[in-house]
């Protein structure tokens, strides 16, 4: 391993997770990150190649292993060598069958909530 080390928000900001550095540190401040499985909550804490970052992007949990600590926030294809995803594959929720025919009418619902009484 080597000893260089980075600042945990920096290089959440530079491996293009967060938007802004800010955002990142938010995220780490309020405790939505791990780092080798341990909760983390200052945005200074720091990070070297080899450890495995936890945390909350958007409505998936990811999991990714630093591969090396970045010196800018390049492009996306530079910033996609900084890590290897770790990520388990997302369950892909089957499409809701579509509508067929018109939307029942006011009196069509009443019909249908009497039944429903009728059956309790």
């Amino acid at each position: 391993m080597s000893s260089e080390k980075l600042r945990l928000d920096k290089w959440l900001w530079q491996a293009r997770f967060f938007k802004t550095r800010s955002l990142s540190a938010k995220q780490v401040s309020g405790g939505h990150v791990r780092l080798n499985g341990t909760k983390v909550h200052k945005p200074a804490h720091s990070v070297t190649s080899g450890d495995v970052l936890t945390f909350p992007q958007g409505n998936e949990i990811r999991v990714v292993k630093v591969r090396a600590l970045g010196t800018r926030r390049g492009p996306a294809p530079e910033a996609q060598t900084l890590y290897e995803d770790l990520t388990p594959p997302r369950e892909e929720r089957a499409p809701e069958p579509a509508r067929t025919g018109p939307r029942p009418t006011k009196k069509d619902r009443r019909d249908i909530d009497a039944l429903k009484d009728n059956d309790l």
